[in-house]
């Protein structure tokens, strides 16, 4: 009987100090990014009020960035503003709205102008420009890639209360309209109005929202 209750003590404490561990654990990774996210909302030119972030976040140009208030973020965001590329002289702005909330792996590259408005919804894996690295014709055939040109044919403008699915890509000028939701895995090259349900490579009108 002794025995048994050992085995059964030794059971419990083992769990206790798992789930113990395990909070313990979402505790401190809470209060880290939570003194991260107050570190490093300095980088950028303009952020509101409840900004949250988790570690890694990656930023080149933060003087170029306005974040609002309430923006949420996950693992692995990576804000890129270039105001110089081989010489060449940029620009850029990035502005995200009030609500704005991103999941894992969202790349943001800018050397123009991407505006992205209130209560807009990332998933994973999303990759927003406004240029491309280089021209798809013979002026580049003779140059390698990393010393093309970057250029851009217009801004990004994602409207209040978009609904971004895994794995898009969105590409220079673009403007989704107001509550927009963009199936997982499409390419978006042209613009469309508001209330549209868009997917597919490239992306097309799925049907409208009434």
């Amino acid at each position: 009987m002794k025995k048994i209750l050992k085995v059964v003590v030794s059971f419990v404490i083992s769990w206790f100090f798992k789930i113990y561990d395990y909070n313990t654990h979402i505790y401190i990774t809470k209060i880290k990014n939570v003194l991260y996210s107050s570190w490093i909302k300095n980088v950028f030119k303009k952020c509101g009020n409840n900004f949250y972030v988790a570690s890694p976040i990656s930023i080149k140009g933060g003087d170029y960035i306005e974040i609002g208030n309430n923006f949420t973020g996950i693992n692995n965001l990576r804000f890129e503003c270039w105001n110089e590329y081989l010489g060449m002289k940029f620009s850029p702005s990035l502005v995200i709205g009030n609500n704005v909330s991103m999941n894992n792996n969202i790349h943001i590259g800018c050397i123009n102008k991407i505006l992205i408005g209130d209560n807009v919804l990332f998933a994973s894996n999303i990759f927003v420009t406004d240029h491309f690295h280089g021209y798809v014709d013979e002026r580049d055939l003779n140059i390698s890639p990393h010393f093309r040109e970057l250029y851009s044919k217009g801004q990004v403008v994602i409207m209040d209360d978009v609904w971004i699915g895994e794995n898009v890509t969105i590409m220079p000028n673009v403007t989704i309209g107001k509550s927009c939701v963009i199936g997982a895995n499409s390419v978006v090259t042209n613009s469309f109005p508001d209330n549209s349900i868009i997917a597919g490579v490239p992306a097309k009108i799925i049907r409208k929202l009434n």
